[in-house]
């Protein structure tokens, strides 16, 4: 979601700023815009559209001053435009703003009733005016912080500086991540990581309802009662501070082609390859009667392969819901559930209320996340991480594999803790689990095929996905990807299903993507494929080696390497992830940052 930066230095931090919001680039956004205390009072550049076009507002009409703040926007209150982009300002002070501010209507009314004149439609301008108003009543800039965060409802992390406080960027956060970042003669907030990392990795991260006043040598945190507090400095492995996409063309080619690596790294958790099991520390199963899972997106997809494959190994009840329906059905749960959050930033919002509503209940809770200090991360019983690194890509691939890593992993240890498998079982699984690395390798060997195929598909107005089994929840992913790499219309679809109403859709110019490894369910999969050859449907067929020899002669085949049926997800979810990168590049979509999309989706 959006992007934030403050930075209180000794030297102008224009650069700086922009430098960070190149950074934040990958959380998705539709504007940006940075202002600063130049002189003692306030200035800012703002700009819609792609980072670029503000640095050459900035070029054109540069910004002086050692203290300021910088948004990346993501619409939600308001179109895309440069009235509308972030700093927002009121008589003294600047606001950049990450979340929705719920009640932002009656406060606005009020504010308009006594005086105040607003330029955009945001909810985040309120918060301008509102702290603008407290100063005005003579609050000291803390208290003015301070008073209008008691009256925000919804989820922010705030950025603020005040006109004459050439010292001094605030901040807060309540149900969006803000860090601290601590430098030499200079301090920082922001988004996360990521957006220090350029300066520093040592941080603070703030927990729920924390505020933070920072000036160039040290930072005082306050709890949402105002208490004095001290929170927990952190040292950031480089990986999480400098990024690059090296040789690759986009971010997603490169976190593709890493998944090898972080596969191997997740496996190295989670698996102990000497003695043929999952490490002792995954997860005790004693007392876990169901599986409660919760996620969005990709994640949700992910969780998916783990019922099937949850269930089909240790024989443990799952369900699996969209977190953002999740509690507001008032669904019924018994003390022996464990509610596993899927996330891969940890700060997706749905989810996490997902997690926090079961807390409150007395369950217990696990996180599978990918950024390991995230408030999932923090806020959960159990946490289960996965090592993918950085993924700066707003669509997931690294971080997808790496959950199902997990995902397989727990499958495993639960069917050994509950005596579903023996030990000799166990270890025919984990070599298994342990080839996904290098198959995955073998999968990428693919990529040409998957570019020309790319080059046929990509003036398509529509595609379906099909599969049964793992490979179902596959194919809604494939359809996903798709989506939103290139904006074209997909579905995925249990194969079976097709006859019960989407193969109505089946013509001569739909494509038909069918994933078909060769294991229990390939010949069922193969009468649902003829079923679209007989109405003219243009069929790709994803499979293996023995599926290759035995398909149609009416279907283009790619064969990919033949593996154990435990791990076809993740040999599956290459070529599908090469088919919606190849067609948006094809058609020149921006396929690391799509129109619409952000990476931490941390409003609901």
């Amino acid at each position: 979601m959006c992007g934030i930066i403050g930075i209180v230095a000794s030297s102008n931090v224009s650069g700086q700023l922009l430098e960070s919001l190149q950074r934040l680039e990958y959380r998705g956004y539709d504007s940006a815009g940075i202002a600063t205390l130049s002189n003692g009072e306030l200035d800012r550049r703002r700009a819609k559209g792609k980072l670029q076009a503000l640095i050459d507002v900035v070029s054109t009409s540069p910004l002086e001053g050692q203290v300021g703040i910088g948004h990346t926007r993501w619409a939600t209150h308001g179109a895309p435009s440069a009235i509308n982009a972030h700093p927002h300002l009121s008589g003294r002070v600047a606001v950049v703003h990450n979340g929705i501010i719920e009640n932002y209507v009656a406060l606005k009314a009020d504010l308009m009733a006594s005086g105040h004149v607003f330029e955009s439609d945001t909810d985040t301008e309120v918060v301008a005016h509102m702290i603008e108003a407290a100063l005005a009543s003579g609050a000291a800039p803390l208290e003015a912080l301070k008073s209008t965060l008691d009256r925000l409802e919804g989820a922010y992390a705030l950025a603020v500086i005040v006109e004459g406080e050439n010292d001094l960027v605030m901040g807060a956060r309540r149900g969006s991540p803000l860090v601290v970042g601590y430098g030499d003669g200079e301090m920082f907030i922001g988004s996360d990581a990521l957006a220090v990392g350029p300066f520093t990795n040592r941080i603070t991260y703030l927990e729920e309802g924390d505020y933070v006043a920072i000036n160039r040598e040290s930072a005082r945190i306050f709890d949402a009662e105002g208490n004095s507090v001290e929170r927990a400095k952190h040292t950031v492995a480089s990986s999480a501070v400098l990024v690059e996409k090296g040789n690759y063309r986009h971010f997603m080619e490169k976190e593709i082609h890493e998944q090898p690596d972080s596969s191997q790294h997740t496996l190295a958790r989670y698996i102990d390859p000497v003695a043929g099991s999952p490490s002792e520390h995954i997860l005790d199963f004693t007392g876990i009667s169901r599986l409660q899972v919760v996620a969005c997106g990709t994640a949700y997809y992910a969780g998916l392969v783990g019922k099937y494959l949850i269930e089909d190994i240790a024989g443990i009840p799952v369900d699996i819901e969209i977190a953002s329906e999740f509690r507001y059905r008032n669904p019924v749960m018994d003390p022996g559930t464990l509610t596993v959050a899927i996330s891969q930033s940890g700060e997706t919002a749905d989810t996490l209320a997902a997690l926090r509503w079961c807390k409150e209940r007395g369950l217990r809770t696990a996180a599978i996340v990918n950024a390991h200090q995230s408030t999932m991360a923090r806020e959960a019983d159990i946490v289960l991480g996965t090592y993918a690194g950085p993924e700066i890509c707003v669509l997931s691939t690294k971080a997808f594999t790496a959950q199902i890593v997990v995902l397989i992993s727990l499958a495993i240890a639960g069917a050994r803790q509950r005596g579903r498998i023996d030990v000799a079982t166990e270890r025919r699984y984990v070599r298994e689990l342990l080839e996904a690395p290098r198959l995955i390798a073998q999968t990428l060997s693919i990529e040409r095929q998957i570019a020309n195929l790319a080059q046929d598909l990509m003036r398509s107005c529509d595609m379906l996905f099909l599969g049964r089994g793992v490979m179902y929840p596959m194919a809604m992913e494939g359809a996903l990807k798709l989506k939103e790499s290139s904006y074209i219309h997909a579905e995925g679809c249990a194969a079976g299903e097709m006859k019960h109403g989407p193969i109505s859709l089946i013509d001569d110019v739909t494509p038909v993507v069918v994933l078909a490894p060769s294991d229990e369910l390939f010949d069922k999969t193969m009468s649902n494929l003829r079923e679209v050859i007989a109405r003219s449907g243009p069929v790709t067929m994803i499979t293996d080696a023995e599926g290759a020899a035995r398909a149609p002669s009416e279907v283009r085949v790619i064969i990919v390497p033949t593996g154990p049926k435990l791990i076809n997800a993740l040999i599956y979810a290459v070529p599908l992830q090469l088919i919606a990168y190849h067609i948006g590049v094809c058609k020149g979509t921006d396929v690391d940052q799509p129109r619409n999309l952000a990476k931490s989706v941390t409003v609901e």
